[in-house]
């Protein structure tokens, strides 16, 4: 046996401590972090883990919005159609709340004729395809959709989730730190996604109860919402994956959750004078 195998087994042990002590500085300072950045969030009535700023949320948003724009064949060329949304858009965010809110909403219809898609960026900035356009039938769906948009920006679930990344990267980088291995810190990251994507869903289930209120108040039929639902079942049939590793609900969940909602507005039954 070398005279050397005791020492070296020292150091080894030294190191190992070093690099647990590391990580467990790391993990602290990344939960501590996140922990200290709750605030309350006046439309949704919920605590919160925000780690930017509303300035910065809109200013990130305004930065992202030329890149998507670019990314989805630039602005639909139909000055009528994008007076038409932003009509539709401006109409929803009439509520009280919304407009004590510092978001800065634009309504931007997008050129992509495949993409049946629509989505915000932080601060307001939301977006519809001409696909998703297309699909729609009524006023009362397109308000439904950028309903929905509106939900996910006063909501914050973008800030929420830019949060969540962070503590999700400070602590894989713990891990990592503690067992210098690689291969620990991807299994980390490979957990922090799915718990992200869980956190994904109820925002999705949220936005869409917000969706209805701003609908409703707007003079909306909230039922039309269920049929955006239809038109997305219909378009995602038969290349849709479980609803459990899903950041986007199944429509057919959603719909009753919407539906809920509705009762809980219009325990009466809906008014028959609402825009469909």
């Amino acid at each position: 046996m070398p005279l050397n195998y005791r020492p070296n087994r020292m150091r080894s042990r030294s190191g190992g401590k070093a690099r647990l002590l590391i990580g467990v500085v790391i993990a602290a300072f990344a939960l501590l972090s996140y922990c200290s950045s709750k605030e309350f969030n006046p439309v949704t009535g919920e605590d919160q883990y925000i780690s930017i700023t509303p300035k910065q949320e809109i200013a990130l948003g305004l930065q992202s919005t030329p890149q998507m724009i670019k990314q989805f064949g630039g602005l639909y060329q139909d000055q009528g159609l994008q007076d038409y949304v932003d009509a539709v858009g401006n109409r929803l965010l009439l509520n009280k709340q919304i407009q004590d809110t510092p978001w800065q909403f634009e309504f931007h219809l997008l050129a992509d004729p495949r993409t049946i898609n629509a989505f915000a960026l932080p601060g307001g900035q939301i977006f519809i395809t001409t696909a998703m356009f297309s699909k729609l039938k009524t006023e009362g769906q397109l308000a439904g959709v950028l309903g929905h948009e509106v939900g996910h920006v006063v909501a914050r679930h973008s800030a929420q989730r830019i949060a969540k990344s962070q503590l999700t990267e400070g602590l894989t980088g713990a891990v990592v730190a503690a067992s210098g291995t690689a291969g620990s810190g991807q299994m980390a990251a490979m957990v922090g996604q799915i718990v992200n994507m869980k956190y994904g869903r109820e925002d999705e289930l949220q936005s869409d109860e917000i969706g209805v209120i701003l609908m409703s108040e707007a003079g909306y039929d909230p039922r039309s919402m269920k049929g955006v639902m239809e038109i997305l079942a219909e378009a995602s049939s038969g290349n849709r994956q479980p609803e459990f590793f899903s950041t986007h609900p199944n429509p057919e969940n959603r719909i009753q959750r919407i539906q809920d909602a509705i009762d809980k507005i219009y325990p009466n039954g809906v008014p028959p004078n609402l825009k469909p």
